[in-house]
């Protein structure tokens, strides 16, 4: 029987893949600083409209709060901005093999700090999904491939540390919020003060004049409403469904089922783009499906 956070860990990162698609234009248009932060602001606007409506800041203990806002600066402050600087020099697909790293994080992590454990079958099925995560999108890309979202733009190498500080942060976030999350937590209010926090940060950084901080190009409605998808999608439903897994499943095991992102973005990937990827995308796809059934049926 499947358990309920393994399926929430799975649509998170359904919605992270759909939430990218959405995201690649808005990001190169804004930059990397500027979209986040209208993404959060946008985001925080959502989340608390349903919080408050609902009542459910009720449920956020008051030694939860720092948790959430610490979670909140390192996960999605320094987390989603490092990422989308990252899929801006690099594209969708390789920032997405970076970030899926956040797994080997989190299980390392979830092992050193919280003692958490696997069984053999679960180890193996979370071998076989970051194997399949990383063929998937490491050969994925034909050679002829000329398209913009898989050009290079700026160093490679400030996009793959980029892309490695995204899923650091991500996994620290992760555990940092774990112990906030108890049984009578809202994760939509949860998710609303760490979006909030975030989205704060970002404005000090642009009211205090930071260079980067300023949008490369004028906001367009366009533009805007792209941003505003990506973050409902991703922020605002993948992001609760994290924090929803979080509540019961281990640190590591919800990262390594979230971590199949990028083999879900694959057809996203082939219906926008006009063209399949790569055979060996398609084995890395397979191979992740069968770490996933692994884990699953533990």
């Amino acid at each position: 029987m499947l358990a309920s956070h393994d399926l929430m860990a799975l649509g998170a990162a359904a919605c992270w893949a759909a939430g990218s698609i959405f995201s690649v234009s808005p990001s190169r248009h804004l930059g990397a600083f500027a979209f986040t932060r209208w993404r959060m602001f946008m985001v925080a606007l959502m989340l608390w409209a349903v919080t408050l409506l609902a009542g459910s800041w009720r449920s956020l203990p008051v030694n939860a709060w720092g948790l959430l806002a610490v979670s909140g600066l390192i996960g999605i402050f320094v987390g989603d901005t490092a990422l989308f600087a990252a899929m801006n020099r690099l594209g969708p697909r390789r920032s997405g093999v970076l970030f899926a790293t956040h797994a080997v994080f989190s299980a390392a992590l979830g092992f050193w700090l919280l003692g958490e454990r696997m069984s053999a079958q679960a180890a193996w099925g979370g071998v076989l999904t970051l194997a399949g995560v990383m063929m998937a999108i490491l050969l994925g890309r034909e050679k002829e491939d000329e398209h913009a979202w898989e050009a290079d733009r700026g160093s490679i190498g400030a996009g793959v540390a980029l892309g490695l500080l995204a899923a650091l942060c991500q996994a620290l976030g992760s555990l940092i919020v774990k112990p906030a999350m108890g049984a009578d937590v809202d994760p939509i209010a949860a998710s609303g003060v760490r979006v909030s926090v975030a989205c704060c940060a970002h404005f000090c950084l642009l009211l205090a004049g930071f260079p980067a901080a300023r949008a490369q190009q004028a906001a367009t409605l366009r533009v805007l409403a792209q941003t505003a998808l990506s973050g409902f999608i991703a922020m605002g439903v993948g992001m609760t469904l994290i924090l929803l897994a979080l509540k019961d499943g281990d640190v590591g095991m919800v990262a390594i089922l979230s971590s199949v992102s990028p083999v879900l973005l694959l057809p996203l990937l082939w219906l926008r783009l006009g063209r399949s990827p790569a055979i060996a995308a398609w084995l890395g796809a397979t191979l992740t499906v069968v770490g996933t059934a692994l884990i699953l049926s533990r």
